[in-house]
């Protein structure tokens, strides 16, 4: 899961980044909003965690453009700035939650969770793949019933080449759902990663195989 966070306050995107990485998201930083419009125009987020006050201006006027240009990703709007009147106006601007400062994160996490049941790009709650659940709350991938241990690049390999399953995922596209912006990516770092997870599945018989296209990326289906 991919999350574009637009804030200026460093101390505070680095807790963010931190805690969301620990929930296997890929978090993209920028500061302001003309990056935040590249970043938007560069790669395809699940969501957007954005500030109101930023150095070029407020936060609150990035939503309207996105809509104008047909991204659905959901908003929460993340400010010091929690009257009344300030939530009434970030919501009626389109933004689909508000939060103000200081929050727990906790409380993030179960926003950003209820924004994306919401998201009609979201993915049903379980999905079924040979002999693999995959389950999309939890992000809990098992087998027979017993749990596939799957590190944060592998579980976010898994999920690419689910959401595409019987179709080649091309590796740039790999490549934007596992790596950040400011990722740094070794030559074989994806085929690592997807190696690893091809062991996994075979090991645990979950009646799957991925299968490298030369030159293309990777594609997953069922075992022959």
């Amino acid at each position: 899961m991919r999350i574009l966070l637009v804030e200026d306050e460093l101390e505070m995107a680095a807790a963010l980044r931190a805690a969301l990485a620990q929930h296997d998201m890929v978090v993209d930083h920028v500061t302001t909003l003309a990056e935040g419009e590249e970043a938007i125009a560069t790669a395809a987020h699940c969501a957007i965690l954005l500030d109101r006050q930023l150095p070029d201006g407020d936060g609150l006027t990035l939503i309207p453009r996105l809509r104008a240009c047909k991204q659905i990703a959901p908003v929460i709007v993340l400010t010091a700035r929690g009257e009344l009147g300030d939530r009434v106006k970030g919501l009626d601007t389109g933004a689909d939650d508000y939060l103000a400062k200081p929050f727990a994160i906790d409380e993030l996490l179960a926003r950003l969770r209820a924004v994306l049941r919401r998201a009609p790009v979201m993915a049903p709650d379980r999905i079924r793949a040979g002999c693999l659940d995959y389950d999309w709350h939890d992000r809990c991938a098992t087998i027979d019933g017993v749990a596939l241990d799957l590190p944060r690049r592998e579980l976010l390999v898994l999920e690419a080449l689910l959401r595409r399953r019987g179709r080649t995922v091309q590796r740039a596209a790999l490549e934007e759902a596992v790596y950040g912006f400011d990722d740094e990516i070794q030559s074989n770092a994806l085929d690592m990663h997807v190696s690893n997870l091809r062991r996994k599945l075979m090991k645990a018989g979950a009646g799957l195989e991925i299968h490298g296209i030369r030159g293309v990326g990777y594609l997953l289906k069922h075992a022959a």
